[in-house]
């Protein structure tokens, strides 16, 4: 055989040799076609096919993403709003995911969109600016229940914005401001109202203790002066003066001169030690007064 004709068989083989031996990854799955025909799937590893009898297709099992891009939809109120999501799926079976889309991804894409409009529609802004996961969750159930005869599952349905007109943002925002506004109003009012009730307490107890102190202060006196009353009662009834009565009539006596009222005064033989003594108390308080 000629040199030239071993080569390119050599070369040929080289070439098949590429071309039958393939290398399927771990994230991935090989579908093994004869003749056109599904023949097998394939796990990660190294593969020998047949070509050009057999050609193998390679299939992503990783999870991964659809941008949805953004778009208008109209409110159940009438309101337009500018939607932007993304989706997040995963293939299950992917015999099903190539035999039985032609192109997941764009059917995947506007089925989002088509059922976006109508999760959205059935809403008020209000409610689809406040409950972004709960058409977080109905867009993913609707997806999800689609796309399972594709064999894949959608994992996860994310809403990135709800873009309202730009007058309805504006008065969306006055609102929040009146609203803020508002809520610092009530807690200054609050703050004056418990002020003013901590000082009324504050009143209310200090009257209270002023009124317990003189109330003390009669109940002292009542009490003397009835110790005093029955003092003086028991030296009429018992026919002698006590210690206590003669006490007290010489504090009174005391009171008198000071106050020049007393003109005549009778002592008991028993204090008439102190006469001088009072008589001197007189003397110079008279002295006083003519100071």
């Amino acid at each position: 055989m000629p040199a030239g004709v071993t080569i390119i068989l050599v070369v040929f083989a080289i070439i098949y040799l590429f071309r039958a031996v393939k290398v399927i990854k771990q994230y991935e799955r090989g579908l093994v076609e004869t003749l056109g025909k599904y023949t097998k799937t394939v796990e990660p590893g190294l593969v020998v096919i047949f070509p050009p009898l057999q050609r193998i297709r390679i299939v992503d099992m990783r999870e991964q993403v659809i941008d949805v891009p953004p778009q208008d939809v109209i409110t159940k109120d009438n309101v337009v709003v500018t939607v932007d999501a993304v989706i997040y799926f995963q293939v299950t079976d992917p015999v099903k995911v190539v035999y039985e889309v032609s192109n997941f991804s764009l059917a995947s894409l506007k089925l989002a969109q088509t059922n976006l409009r109508n999760v959205i529609g059935d809403m008020e802004l209000d409610q689809t600016l406040t409950s972004r996961e709960k058409i977080n969750f109905q867009l993913r159930q609707v997806l999800d229940e689609a796309t399972d005869k594709w064999g894949v599952k959608i994992t996860r349905v994310e809403i990135q914005k709800i873009d309202p007109p730009k007058d309805i943002t504006d008065a969306m925002s006055k609102q929040m401001k009146a609203e803020r506004e508002k809520r610092a109003m009530i807690l200054e009012a609050e703050g004056v109202r418990q002020a003013a009730i901590l000082k009324a307490e504050g009143e209310k107890q200090a009257a209270i203790l002023t009124a317990e102190g003189k109330a003390e202060a009669i109940k002292k006196v009542a009490d003397a002066e009835k110790y005093q009353i029955e003092t003086v009662f028991n030296a009429i009834h018992t026919g002698r003066p006590t210690n206590d009565l003669i006490a007290i009539k010489y504090l009174e006596t005391l009171q008198k001169i000071a106050d020049g009222k007393a003109t005549k005064i009778f002592i008991p033989m028993e204090m008439s030690g102190i006469l001088s003594t009072i008589a001197g108390i007189k003397e110079i308080l008279s002295k006083e007064k003519e100071e």
